[in-house]
């Protein structure tokens, strides 16, 4: 089994994150999808616009964040599960551009992940 691992968008790609999958609704502005090295965008396994919105990574609605986040990613195993299976064989690392390194959907996810594996 692999890891999971999170990481700015901003970091250079490194040998130890194996896969790497942007987990963004949007792109990040300044990148050209070349410089991230990325084994493919996931924008279907981000919380919604409306959820991101609500958010507004405000470390207030950390706790209610999650708990809505995983509402939805429960909703549609479909976008999160073939994720999950390339966890189960390969280090993994998912990729976010929001400031906060603690409060972030790619966090989320992976504790969403690592839960189900």
């Amino acid at each position: 089994m692999g890891r999971i691992r999170v990481k700015r968008v901003y970091e250079p790609p490194a040998p130890e994150d194996g896969k790497r999958f942007l987990v963004e609704r949007l792109w990040p502005r300044g990148f050209k999808k070349e410089e991230l090295a990325l084994d493919g965008w996931l924008r279907d396994v981000a919380p919604s616009d409306e959820l991101r919105r609500w958010f507004r990574h405000d470390p207030q609605k950390w706790e209610e964040f999650q708990r809505r986040y995983f509402a939805e990613l429960e909703a549609k195993p479909e976008v999160w599960r073939p994720l999950l299976e390339t966890a189960r064989a390969a280090d993994v690392t998912l990729l976010y551009s929001a400031r906060d390194e603690a409060h972030n959907n790619a966090v989320a996810l992976k504790a969403f992940l690592e839960a189900h594996l």
